[in-house]
């Protein structure tokens, strides 16, 4: 069983690894616990590291890996870099929307072919909450893969068309120009990682010149029916 500052400790570490790929400093650490001295910082390590959550690595200094979280961790917690902007009932209630319109280009699931996502198949409101500098289009969700990120079989996700996107961004990725992954990714030096948010799906490495962004995530919808 964690204390509540181990516990913060942890997730503050995991969320800095997934977002940047780099340990946070002890300075960092510091400030993220409200803590006044770093000698604090070392004890609530060397408790983490004797408990198993996490290890440190011989060869960087200060460089940790997260090896387990703990059970009472949300997935909230865990991948708390995308919160879901959620459109309650979405698609019929008009007044929560803009006028402004985007096309849906069908299903996107691990591995769907291109092909099956370049067609209109309907068009949906942007939310209004969107700055509308920029292009959008939508897609709906096929399978679980990404649901500890909050999205759902069924959902329906807005994303901003761009060929770049920051490190920890959940991203329609295609992989040598056929397939289309809705994924998190991650760069790696010279690798391009793309994870589900879920444990039951493994994370998929490639090479950089195999994946192309096709746009980021930005908002979602989801029926209540």
């Amino acid at each position: 069983m964690l204390t509540k500052k181990q516990k913060n400790l942890l997730l503050f570490i995991n969320k800095k690894l997934r977002s940047s790929g780099v340990s946070p400093s002890y300075e960092e650490m510091k400030a993220s616990l409200n803590l006044k001295s770093k000698s604090g910082i070392h004890r609530l390590i060397s408790a983490l590291e004797e408990r198993g959550f996490i290890k440190r690595l011989a060869h960087k200094a200060r460089a940790l890996e997260v090896i387990k979280l703990p059970e009472t961790a949300s997935a909230n917690d865990i991948y708390n870099s995308f919160s879901p902007s959620v459109i309650r009932g979405g698609l019929d209630d008009n007044n929560s929307v803009d006028t402004n319109n985007v096309p849906v280009l069908g299903d996107i699931a691990a591995g769907t072919p291109i092909e099956a996502i370049q067609n209109e198949v309907t068009r949906i409101p942007l939310p209004s909450n969107i700055e509308k500098n920029g292009e959008f289009f939508g897609l709906k969700v096929s399978g679980d893969s990404m649901i500890e990120a909050g999205i759902n079989d069924g959902d329906t996700v807005i994303i901003k068309k761009t060929d770049t996107a920051e490190n920890g961004k959940i991203v329609v990725a295609l992989i040598d120009d056929h397939e289309a992954m809705l994924k998190r990714l991650r760069r790696k030096g010279k690798t391009v990682a793309l994870e589900s948010a879920n444990r039951n799906y493994e994370t998929k490495i490639f090479g950089p010149d195999r994946v192309k962004v096709q746009g980021v995530l930005v908002s979602l919808y989801r029926n209540f029916h």
